[in-house]
């Protein structure tokens, strides 16, 4: 059926009552306070609720509603939780998917969307604040730098998990030598720090954000040489981002051309 046009969530069709549609909400790094407008409002309107407990804190569900039926998906595949979200549009209500981080990445939202599809049910989708994104706020740190990085690398890693395809393996990325964030790489630290040891050099900065926005929060520094004992040592295990480097740490670096006093005159983008 395909994504439904943007509206009022509240707003009702001229030609009979609001169409019930499941909507597949980012919910950022897990605090309450850094989902969208959008998102809040969606909540509200959603008598059900598909969330992530790994993931979802207590003070996110605070805005559903009050009766709102919450089930969380940590143990559910895919066919169980499309059911869930079938059965609760099937009963007249909105029902919220809850997303980690952003939708538009490792979200399932592909599979998922393509169940909804066949069984003829309407969804749409909320951006969120994407994990990379939350992290390098923690660390007050600009992911491009002039002259050092100006591109970002967002993937994974491989192991007992789906296939990566051919040309997208860590070690033809980090030819690039641009910025890395890998998600869902925690538990393979040591093995990853030693692949990039190579093309980024093993002095190279590299930093574990744990558990972002979160009252366990954790942020680790330190090297591709040093850092898979500091991830062993503090024991994490997931619900982290490892970033890879030369721009983390950069402090000798050119000036922006964009914002160069060169340029003074050309209007502000």
């Amino acid at each position: 059926m395909g994504p439904v046009p943007r509206g009022d969530p509240m707003e009702r069709d001229e030609t009979g009552p609001k169409l019930m549609t499941v909507h597949f909400i980012g919910a950022g790094p897990g605090a309450a306070d850094l989902l969208t407008l959008r998102a809040t409002a969606l909540l509200g309107a959603s008598q059900v609720c598909l969330y992530a407990g790994t993931y979802v804190t207590d003070d996110v569900l605070e805005h559903c509603p009050p009766g709102a039926t919450l089930i969380d998906t940590q143990h559910l595949n895919l066919d169980q939780i499309t059911a869930h979200a079938v059965q609760g549009h099937a009963a007249g209500h909105d029902v919220a998917r809850l997303c980690s981080g952003d939708p538009s990445l490792y979200s399932a939202l592909a599979e998922q969307t393509r169940r909804l599809d066949a069984a003829g049910v309407p969804w749409d989708v909320t951006p969120g604040v994407p994990a990379y994104a939350a992290a390098a706020a923690l660390l007050g740190r600009e992911l491009t730098v002039p002259e050092v990085a100006q591109t970002v690398i967002l993937t994974r890693a491989q192991a007992d998990s789906t296939k990566m395809p051919e040309t997208e393996s860590l070690a033809y990325l980090a030819q690039s030598r641009a910025t890395l964030a890998l998600h869902l790489a925690i538990r393979h630290i040591r093995r990853l720090a030693a692949e990039l040891a190579g093309p980024y050099g093993a002095g190279c900065p590299a930093i574990v954000v744990a558990n972002a926005e979160q009252p366990d929060q954790q942020i680790l520094r330190g090297t591709l040489e040093t850092i898979a004992d500091h991830v062993e040592a503090a024991g994490i295990r997931q619900a982290a981002l490892i970033f890879v480097g030369h721009a983390l740490e950069s402090v000798s670096f050119a000036e922006s051309h964009l914002y160069s006093k060169r340029d003074r005159g050309r209007p502000a983008p």
